[in-house]
């Protein structure tokens, strides 16, 4: 091997091959190889090319996992709404688990207080 010639980063390969993974799962076509990004300008700048790729690849694969468990979300609101439940009021009711105790009884004393004095 030429000393000009970087030797395959096994990491890289490995990031390389689950994204190829990833985009064979969805169907989606193969990347065409890019000779003037797999050859950056220099040997200085090749191991930055080769972490902003890393970087980027896995950041869309988080974008995939993000989907997929958009999609698992949605899976389970319309398994509850088979069953009966109210889907809208199941949303609430996961918002306010995110929420202060504190925060939620504050607002609900607010919310009863207006509504007294609005006579509802």
């Amino acid at each position: 091997m030429k000393d000009d010639q970087a030797k395959p980063d096994p990491a890289t390969d490995a990031v390389k091959k689950a994204h190829q993974k990833d985009k064979a799962r969805r169907g989606d076509p193969p990347m065409k190889p890019d000779p003037t990004f797999d050859a950056a300008a220099n040997n200085a700048y090749r191991v930055t090319a080769d972490e902003l790729r890393s970087f980027v690849e896995r950041f869309e694969r988080l974008e995939i996992e993000k989907k997929d468990f958009a999609d698992q979300q949605k899976e389970v609101m319309a398994e509850a709404k088979g069953r009966g439940y109210a889907t809208k009021i199941l949303r609430k009711v996961i918002a306010l688990r995110k929420r202060d105790r504190d925060d939620i009884a504050e607002e609900e004393a607010i919310l009863e207080m207006y509504k007294q004095a609005l006579g509802m």
